[in-house]
């Protein structure tokens, strides 16, 4: 099986949060796949933690290599559909381009994100469900 893996989920498997365990099962054995963005996604997400002084700078860099150690296959996204799902639900680009990548390798989505499971509900891309 593929999935589409958000950069929560990354994040989540990185920093030892409490869904870890739920994320290792829900991708036993499946192919993850994500948009090209998704390193700098996850570098970003790691800066506004240390901006924030949630992590440490150590922290973060450590939590970005163990990220790098996940097997994902990083593709391109068709950045104006993208686009046209972020402006019609009013939301971030990087979050539609999760979506947009789901929706073109028709794939289903994993993320720990409520409004992105639900978008994605609403343009008909299935969605894994992960207890928060």
């Amino acid at each position: 099986m593929r999935l589409v893996a958000d950069t929560n989920i990354f994040l989540a498997v990185a920093l030892d949060e409490p869904e870890k365990e739920q994320i290792i099962q829900a991708t036993a054995g499946a192919d993850i796949i994500a948009p090209e963005i998704l390193p700098y996604e996850i570098g970003n997400a790691l800066s506004a933690m240390v901006k924030r002084q949630r992590l440490s700078s150590e922290e973060a860099l450590a939590a970005f290599r163990i990220s790098r150690l996940i097997s994902v296959e990083l593709i391109a996204v068709q950045v104006n559909n993208a686009l046209q799902t972020a402006f019609q639900y009013l939301m971030y680009a990087y979050d539609a381009y999760f979506l947009q990548c789901a929706k073109d390798m028709r794939c289903p989505l994993l993320s720990l994100d409520k409004r992105m499971r639900q978008v994605a509900d609403d343009l008909g891309i299935e969605t894994v469900d992960i207890l928060r």
